[in-house]
């Protein structure tokens, strides 16, 4: 595999090379050149398989020739050691339960693979990085977990210090050894910035810092596998499918793109966000704006006022846009509103569906979830469509008790994996949305 950097101005790098430095140097983000085509026996062979087989046999062509067909094997068996639940709501809407892994959200998905292929590739050649990621809420935690531990990765985490739950905050404040949390006084964005531009900072090089975001191809790549694994137990070749994915950072959504163009048949991919509505926009208008700040909502982890992921959306169509959100030459518009619809969804909106889900069906999701559900119900409405749909529940409602309780009146049940960091300390560093004092503090600190 080959992969190019959406700002053109970089060299093609292998697979690995994309995985452990996370950006490229021109500041864009890594595309595949190219994804190998998933035939219809392929699909077909992969029905009421369990999920680490369909993530093996995916990812055999996928990194064919980058990883042994063992180590594939066993790194995709050892981190997908929990079930994926595809919750049948009526006769042709489902909700696939992503909050099963040992943080309660999707992003488990990306991470422990994420950590596996890496901890492959330094252990290969004896060497040692520096992993610096922004989370608006769930990546920071599973990021945290999925790498805590590991002899050659340290890991710095920055997140927005009013803006995660308290929950989500503990699962990244209690773990420590390798793991380094910074709680800044600002935006996700601001957060992600600031990680961006430490990236291309030259006096920072020997740091070797690398990315989990979703601006890394790695984690991008595991968070195709879950729709054609969705696909193959749902549906019967050549059948189309729906999927409705709550987008913050679009990463998500940019892993049922890469899914599709691998030949999983999509028939449209909807793009729920919440009140930060620039992407809705832009596919409406066609003029591309940012939100500065982002606008606090419900749904605290998709508070992104701009995507980076939508970099590489607007090149898989053809455009191309750099790491300020100017779009340089324009995607091929038709096709872009022909392949995804979003649709934007309110706080108050997030509620009812909520409410609606648990009395209608006596299912608790939290508001992300309800995010995704209320754009599909948009989508349904405007178009009529009542093809087979798949919505994301991307995280456990236990990591938002008290917006579930307030909206339903029910304390969530607590998992396993989130009972334990109730009683732990928390240690994490403060830090204001300002760089040069990040830097420094990246200096002494890892130097």
């Amino acid at each position: 595999m080959k992969l190019y950097s959406t700002n053109l101005q970089a060299a093609e790098v292998s697979f690995e090379a994309a995985l452990i430095e996370g950006q490229a140097p021109d500041k864009g983000l890594y595309l595949p050149r190219s994804l190998p085509l998933l035939s219809g026996d392929d699909l077909v062979s992969m029905k009421d398989k369990p999920y680490p087989e369909v993530a093996f046999r995916v990812l055999r062509k996928v990194l064919e020739g980058e990883v042994d067909e063992a180590s594939l094997k066993g790194i995709t068996y050892d981190a997908y050691n929990y079930d994926v639940p595809l919750e049948k709501v009526n006769e042709n809407t489902y909700i696939m339960r992503l909050d099963r892994g040992p943080t309660a959200s999707f992003k488990d998905f990306a991470a422990r693979l994420m950590a596996r292929l890496m901890q492959y590739y330094l252990k290969r050649e004896n060497r040692e990085i520096t992993i610096l990621t922004a989370t608006s809420g769930d990546t920071g935690s599973a990021v945290a977990h999925a790498f805590y531990g590991l002899d050659n990765v340290r890991v710095v985490v920055l997140f927005p210090r009013n803006e995660v739950s308290d929950r989500q905050r503990k699962q990244m404040t209690t773990l420590q050894k390798n793991i380094t949390a910074i709680a800044i006084d600002g935006k996700f964005d601001d957060c992600q910035a600031m990680v961006k531009q430490a990236f291309s900072d030259q006096q920072l090089r020997h740091l070797n810092l690398s990315s989990a975001n979703s601006i890394n191809i790695g984690r991008l790549i595991p968070q195709s596998l879950y729709y054609i694994y969705a696909y193959a137990n749902l549906c019967n070749y050549p059948e189309e499918l729906v999927f409705s994915i709550p987008s913050g950072n679009f990463g998500n959504m940019m892993g049922c793109v890469l899914a599709k163009t691998m030949g999983l048949p999509v028939k449209k991919i909807i793009a729920s966000v919440n009140e930060n509505d620039e992407v809705p926009s832009f596919l409406i208008s066609g003029e591309y704006h940012k939100i500065v700040p982002s606008l606090n909502c419900l749904s605290n982890a998709m508070n992104v006022g701009h995507p980076s992921n939508l970099a590489r959306l607007i090149a898989v169509y053809g455009g191309q846009m750099d790491e300020q959100g100017n779009v340089n030459k324009m995607p091929d518009m038709e096709k872009l509103r022909n392949d995804i619809y979003s649709s934007s969804v309110t706080d108050e909106e997030t509620k009812t569906t909520m409410r609606d889900i648990l009395d209608s069906y006596s299912i608790l999701i939290e508001p992300h979830g309800a995010v995704g559900i209320k754009g599909l119900s948009d989508y349904r409405k405007k178009t009529g469509d009542k093809t087979i749909a798949v919505a994301l529940e991307t995280a456990h409602p236990a990591k938002f008790p008290a917006e579930v309780r307030s909206v339903t009146g029910i304390d969530p049940e607590l998992p396993s994996s989130l009972k334990e960091i109730e009683a732990k300390k928390e240690h994490m560093d403060f830090l204001g949305a300002d760089y040069e004092k990040f830097k420094g503090y990246l200096l002494s600190k890892l130097s």
